[in-house]
């Protein structure tokens, strides 16, 4: 993340997220992993990984030592996600996808609105991550949430299973994102939805570093790839975008 601009107080959850983010998980890559040219290699900047996807260098994974700032009390503020719940319109029995879930901070939050009837899967890579989870969501009584240890390029949920996908500040950090985009967009059921909930790279007041962050135009672009069409964006969140995507009947 960047350090608050010049005039500003300095936020130490914000302070924190520097240190944490230099704890990049170690990871293999996946036996078979990928189309020649797909992806290519640079050297590192300090915030990535030296692998660059239709133009973008993937950021480095979180730790789940990080895990205490997933939860900070002043994210309520930063991020509002009273309105990004609004924005994805869950209902009662729907199935959800919280992918890259971390402790779970919107996996039960999305639980309580698709109700008892409901399931919300709940996906993280790291099984220390998963173990915070789970503890997470007993204490909270989530009895809808279901635990799941996704891998590199796929995050295990059954095929044309879900109504809606939610990633919140991670896609830009997967190793693998066209291999991940691809297994979502199988998980996802006809006219199933995908949303993408990103730090906008675009805009100056935003105290993220760039590689933290994607511009709509970017995130839009690396959908296109796949079998999604653009649904609509929500700006009204204090630092991120809210883009959504549709899988489309029939496919």
């Amino acid at each position: 993340m960047n350090q608050i601009r010049s005039g500003r107080k300095s936020n130490p959850a914000l302070v924190l997220l520097l240190l944490i983010h230099a704890l990049a998980l170690p990871t293999a890559a996946p036996a078979g992993e990928r189309a020649p040219g797909r992806y290519t290699s640079v050297p590192a900047s300090p915030d990535g990984i030296g692998k660059i996807y239709l133009g973008r260098e993937i950021a480095r994974v979180m730790s789940f030592y990080g895990a205490d700032w997933l939860e900070r009390p002043e994210r309520v503020e930063e991020e509002r996600p009273d309105l990004l719940l609004s924005a994805l319109e869950l209902k009662p029995g729907m199935t959800v996808a919280d992918i890259g879930a971390g402790t779970g901070y919107y996996s039960w939050r999305m639980a309580q609105r698709v109700g008892a009837g409901g399931t919300v899967y709940a996906v993280d890579i790291q099984p220390e991550m998963i173990k915070l989870l789970e503890r997470q969501m007993s204490q909270r009584g989530a009895a809808n949430v279901k635990a799941v240890l996704g891998g590199l390029t796929d995050p295990r949920l059954p095929p044309a299973s879900i109504d809606l996908a939610l990633m919140v500040d991670v896609y830009h950090e997967l190793e693998y994102p066209y291999e991940m985009l691809t297994a979502i967009v199988r998980a996802l059921k006809p006219g199933g939805r995908l949303v993408f909930v990103e730090f906008r790279g675009d805009d100056p007041v935003v105290p993220i570093k760039p590689l933290h962050t994607m511009t709509e135009a970017q995130v839009r672009k690396e959908a296109s790839v796949h079998a999604l069409q653009w649904v609509k964006t929500a700006r009204d969140l204090p630092w991120q975008n809210v883009v959504v995507f549709r899988k489309p009947l029939g496919n």
